[in-house]
């Protein structure tokens, strides 16, 4: 594979950025190697710098639920970028992409447009605390919620924990307001309540962690959150910024039947541009300025383009049989992956759910929680990566990301891959 164009440009842009990139995961650091500069997206296939071809299940880290440059989302995007990129003013084009996603999610009743992911948590905790008037948060082991101070917190040595700092330039007045406790572990969730009674605003949880693995937790454990928070009149977050929209229109929330306090959302919505949302009842959006006390503004929310970028993406996931398509060709790459294997791999196992995938190199039925991942193994999925990448499959490059299935794989995408994912993982676990 033809590397130079991409380590030149590596090279110049260590000169301009920290590391060389704009986010971290970019640099290649898991998996070794010049991280790849891609040129162009079609459908499920990118090219980079060089001109190597990829079948992408990284899919900009999920929001490209449709594939690269959908005709119908760029057809969108240039209609209204010919009338003016932003205006820092309300358009027809909010009320329209919130329109559509109200009236087909019953999970949420009003909404807040932001410009990301991170904004949307951030804006949500606020939230929470401006209603409950408390100020502590619980939040699990294993869940990524943004760059926010609060939730860049790691648990500590006990069961319940305000934990540690996992970034430099966090006070320690953040950190001890976050409680950090491990997932899938009912006894912890009540001890904190025990111990901060009647303090903690709300619990915030990705009900579908796949950040960090793709840690499937039980119904039950999401039910257990949901009415100890209602005992506790503390509010629970779903943090759905990649289960959103994904897995279904009415994300894990709709998945699960459980209805959250608030819930997270991010750039699926806008088309793979740059939005994130925040959504609960009338009620506890009320206290949103300008109409209640808890401030939280963005000069480009709710962005015209990303706006009709989003419709034109979410009317294409209403279509009939969408989810449920995804879902199968997600069935059916793994089914070939493990066929070809012909179980010559033991410690191998593919987790998934709707279209996201996850590969960890383990014999366990089910992996649940962040201390359950064997750190040791992503040595296996450094070599995968790098042999996937001379094959032309591109995963995101951390053993710790999950992988996505977008509308745009074919099946004979899904075969190729297959092919290359069983001689990679013949040279990965020797």
């Amino acid at each position: 594979m033809k590397r130079e164009k991409s380590e030149l440009l590596f090279e110049k842009a260590k000169k301009y950025f920290p590391g060389g990139v704009n986010s971290p995961v970019r640099a290649f650091r898991s998996v070794g190697g010049t991280p790849l500069f891609i040129k162009k997206g079609k459908g499920a296939h990118i090219w980079d710098a060089d001109e190597n071809e990829f079948i992408d299940f990284c899919g900009s880290w999920g929001p490209l639920i449709l594939g690269h440059a959908n005709a119908n989302v760029v057809n969108a995007i240039k209609t209204t970028v010919e009338n003016g990129s932003s205006f820092g003013a309300p358009t027809q084009l909010e009320n329209e992409l919130a329109e559509l996603i109200l009236s087909n999610n019953k999970y949420v009743e009003k909404i807040r447009f932001v410009s990301s992911g991170t904004e949307a948590v951030m804006s949500a905790i606020r939230l929470a605390r401006g209603y409950t008037g408390r100020n502590k948060i619980l939040k699990f082991e294993g869940c990524y919620h943004g760059h926010s101070d609060s939730l860049l917190v790691k648990a500590g040595s006990g069961l319940v924990t305000f934990g540690n700092t996992s970034s430099a330039g966090v006070p320690e007045s953040f950190v001890n307001e976050t409680i950090v406790v491990s997932l899938n572990n009912e006894e912890a969730v009540k001890q904190a309540f025990a111990e901060f009674k009647d303090q903690i605003a709300c619990v915030i949880i990705e009900p579908i962690p796949a950040n960090n693995g793709l840690l499937l937790q039980r119904k039950e454990y999401l039910q257990f959150l949901r009415e100890i928070c209602t005992e506790n009149k503390t509010l629970l977050i779903f943090d759905e910024v990649i289960s959103g929209f994904r897995i279904g229109f009415e994300g894990a929330a709709g998945y699960y039947r459980i209805q959250p306090d608030i819930i997270t959302y991010g750039k699926i919505i806008g088309g793979g541009l740059p939005v994130g949302m925040y959504g609960s009842s009338a009620k506890i959006m009320s206290s949103i300025s300008p109409e209640g006390n808890v401030y939280q503004a963005g000069t480009l929310s709710g962005n015209p383009v990303a706006m009709s970028a989003g419709i034109a993406q979410l009317t294409e996931c209403l279509k009939k049989g969408f989810y449920e398509d995804l879902e199968s060709k997600t069935k059916f790459l793994i089914e070939q992956i493990y066929s070809n294997l012909k179980s010559e791999i033991s410690n191998l196992k593919f987790f998934s759910i709707g279209s996201i995938f996850w590969i960890a190199f383990t014999d366990k039925k089910e992996i649940r929680s962040a201390e359950e991942i064997d750190a040791e193994s992503m040595k296996y999925f450094r070599v995968l990566h790098k042999e996937l990448l001379e094959r032309g499959v591109y995963l995101g490059p951390s053993g710790y990301e999950v992988g996505f299935i977008c509308e745009a794989h074919t099946k004979d995408d899904l075969i190729i891959t297959a092919k290359a994912f069983s001689e990679a993982l013949h040279i990965a676990m020797k």
